[in-house]
């Protein structure tokens, strides 16, 4: 089991950086990048250094890399600075994973909107690929929208699957979410794609197939084959003063331990969604010194 958390270390002085569209050049795009190249190597030492062993990379690395705005070459020009990161990730034996925003949608009815889901998709497995890292680094989405006909749409997302890339396909994973889709649903839809499932423990209580957490990451974990690696789990609480599927602000120890013990006959990767970042995720691995699936 590896700890990790997403996208922001709250300890570290520096941050994914980006900007409009509208000041976009190439000048501004080759900054922003060396910046966030140095910002990443400096979140992933500090990881390895807590025992943190799993992060979640910014969508938003490379700005505008999926719009028809970038003709720039990024890949080729960063290629050996990818490739330093990705050595390092090996080295460590980390592992690393990407989610694109809440409208890259490849069930979507709209054909255009598939279309710019296409390329965006493209790009994280670009970014994955010059890492050089294998395909336990997975790209995770939701299913998408209900768009009034939740067969249909289900149907549709099936069928995009089989047009989406190969270098796509081979890294892309599917979590249950807390307001369409559920796990049981996520399930069928890996019977019939062989798309890996993401348990997101927190979206389950919010929207749950009746499926206990321990039922609920086996039936999970069955998705996964020794080439995706170890089952991913994403793991939160409810925010006590937020609404409902506001994630907390802190790990709560009482209802983690209880989702370890839940948990104790299978093995995965732990993402924790928790708005603290690796404050918590350090105090996850402190919880977990005396577990023998922690990988240290």
């Amino acid at each position: 089991m590896r700890i990790g958390y997403p996208c922001v270390n709250t300890s570290l002085g520096c941050r994914n950086r980006t900007f409009r569209l509208k000041s976009y050049s190439e000048e501004r795009l080759v900054e922003t990048v060396q910046s966030n190249l140095e910002c990443l190597r400096a979140v992933l030492e500090f990881n390895a250094s807590h025992g943190l062993l799993f992060f979640r990379i910014n969508s938003g690395f490379v700005p505008f890399a999926s719009h028809e705005v970038c003709a720039f070459d990024w890949q080729a020009y960063f290629r050996d600075k990818f490739a330093s990161i990705g050595a390092f990730i090996r080295e460590k034996e980390m592992r690393v994973s990407m989610h694109p925003d809440q409208f890259t949608l490849i069930n979507s009815r709209d054909e255009e909107i598939f279309r710019r889901s296409c390329r965006e998709l493209e790009y994280h497995a670009d970014m994955l690929d010059l890492l050089g890292v294998d395909t336990s680094a997975r790209i995770q989405i939701h299913v998408g929208g209900v768009y009034g006909d939740r067969a249909e749409s289900l149907k549709r997302f099936v069928s995009r699957y089989g047009l989406l890339e190969d270098q796509v396909r081979r890294r892309l994973a599917v979590e249950n979410d807390d307001r369409n889709y559920t796990l049981r649903e996520c399930l069928d839809l890996s019977e019939q794609t062989g798309v890996p499932v993401i348990f997101d423990a927190f979206h389950h209580e919010v929207n749950c197939s009746g499926e206990s957490t321990a039922e609920a990451l086996a039936l999970a974990g069955r998705t996964w084959s020794g080439k995706d690696g170890l089952p991913i789990v994403d793991y939160s609480t409810q925010s006590p003063s937020g609404r409902q599927g506001a994630h907390a602000n802190a790990l709560d120890k009482a209802a983690f331990l209880g989702f370890i013990r839940d948990s104790r006959d299978c093995d995965f990767d732990l993402m924790l969604e928790i708005k603290d970042k690796e404050k918590s995720a350090c105090r996850a691995v402190a919880l977990l010194s005396k577990d023998p699936r922690l990988i240290r």
